[in-house]
C-alpha cells in the first residue's frame, strides 16, 4: 500500500488498483481539488475519477496515466526485489 504520511515527492509502491486509488484520493485532497474539479481538468467524467479512487481494476490505462500526469505524477516500472523474476 502507498505510504499515506509520506510527501508526494517520494515513491509509492503500488501493487493493487486500490493502492493507486488511495494515492490519487490523498494527493487530490492535498491539492485542494474535489473529484469534480479533477474530472473537469482531466476532461473525463466524474464517474471515472470516482472509479479510479475506488480502485476499479478495469479502467482505461491511458486515461489513468493522463490523470496521473495532470496531478504531477509519473509511473516508473522497475524489477522488484533482487532476482530476475522479482521473487
Amino acid at each position: 500500500m502507498p505510504t499515506t504520511d509520506s510527501p508526494p515527492t517520494q515513491a509509492a509502491t503500488i501493487r493493487h488498483s486500490e493502492d493507486l486509488g488511495k494515492l490519487v484520493r490523498q494527493l487530490r485532497a492535498e491539492q485542494g481539488l474535489l473529484q469534480v474539479d479533477l474530472a473537469g481538468l482531466a476532461g473525463t467524467g466524474n464517474r471515472f475519477i470516482v472509479d479510479l479512487e475506488r480502485g476499479k481494476p478495469t479502467l482505461q490505462l491511458q486515461k489513468v496515466l493522463d490523470v496521473l500526469d495532470l496531478m504531477g505524477l509519473e509511473v516508473v516500472v522497475r524489477r522488484k526485489g533482487g532476482n530476475r523474476h522479482g521473487e
